[in-house]
C-alpha cells in the first residue's frame, strides 16, 4: 500500500503552547484595542452632543432675554400716547384767556390781524393741514383752520427748550391741533382758538389741558366738525 500523505490544514498552529498562548494574547489585546476605540470615540460622541445641548440653551436663554429687553425697551422709549379731552364749547371761564369778535370770511392775500398770533378774521379758502410743524405757518391758512374748530398752539422757537417743547407736544390731542413756531410771538406759548386765545410761559401751565376742554373742537365755531385734514400740508409737517 502507498503511504498516505498528511492533509495540510487550513490554518497552521504553532505547535508550542508557550507561543499558541502569546498569539492568543495579541488577538485579545488587538480586540481589547479597538473596543477601547469604540468606546472613546462613542465618549466623544456624546461629549459634542452634551456641548451641542450646552450651546442651544444658553443660544435659546440669550435669545429669550434680548425678547425681553426689546419688549421692555418698546415700552419704555415709546411715544407717549396723545392727550384725549371732549369736544368744547361749555362756556367755562378760564383765567389769562382773552376772547374777540372776528368776522369770518374767505379772502385772497395777506391779511392784517388783529391778534398775534391771529385768533380769527379774514382766511384764505383753503385750510391747513392739522398736525406738527417745524416751521412757521401761513396766518391765512391756520385761521381757516381754527373755523373749524381746530387749536393752533404757537412757540418761540428761541425762547422754549427741546425739554419743554416735548412736554407741549404730550398735551396735544391726536387731531384737530396745530403745532408750529411762531416769529414774533411774544410769549414763550400761545394757544389760539377761534375768538379766544390763551398765552402762558411754561408747558407746564395746567391751563394748557383747561383751554383744551373748553375750545378743542368748540360747538361755537364757525364751522365745528369740518374736516382739518385733506387741503394744505404747510412747510416742515412731521406728522
Amino acid at each position: 500500500m502507498t503511504p498516505t500523505s498528511p492533509r495540510p490544514t487550513d490554518k497552521r498552529t504553532s505547535g508550542n503552547p508557550a507561543k499558541r498562548a502569546e498569539i492568543n494574547l495579541t488577538v485579545k489585546q488587538q480586540r481589547e484595542q479597538k473596543r477601547q476605540e469604540k468606546l472613546a470615540e462613542y465618549q466623544k460622541q456624546l461629549a459634542r452632543r452634551r456641548r451641542g445641548k450646552v450651546v442651544g440653551w444658553a443660544v435659546g436663554a440669550v435669545a429669550v432675554v434680548g425678547i425681553v429687553v426689546a419688549i421692555i425697551a418698546s415700552f419704555a422709549f415709546a411715544p407717549p400716547p396723545p392727550a384725549s379731552y371732549t369736544a368744547g364749547g361749555e362756556g367755562v371761564e378760564i383765567q389769562g384767556v382773552e376772547t374777540f369778535t372776528n368776522e369770518t370770511n374767505h379772502v385772497e392775500g395777506a391779511v392784517d390781524y388783529e391778534q398775534t398770533p391771529p385768533a380769527g378774521g379774514p382766511h384764505n379758502a383753503v385750510w391747513l393741514n392739522c398736525g406738527i410743524y417745524t416751521e412757521p405757518q401761513p396766518n391765512e391758512n391756520a385761521v381757516h383752520s381754527l373755523e373749524h374748530g381746530a387749536v393752533w398752539v404757537t412757540y418761540d422757537a428761541d425762547g422754549l427748550s427741546d425739554d419743554e417743547l416735548n412736554a407741549l407736544e404730550r398735551k396735544l390731542p391726536s387731531s384737530y391741533v396745530i403745532l408750529s413756531p411762531y416769529e414774533g410771538i411774544d410769549t414763550p406759548i400761545a394757544l389760539s382758538a377761534w375768538n379766544a386765545q390763551l398765552k402762558v410761559d411754561s408747558a407746564d401751565d395746567e391751563r394748557i389741558g383747561q383751554f383744551f376742554e373748553e375750545y378743542w373742537r368748540n360747538q361755537n365755531a364757525p364751522e365745528p366738525n369740518a374736516a382739518c385734514t385733506g387741503a394744505l400740508d404747510g412747510p416742515g409737517k412731521v406728522s
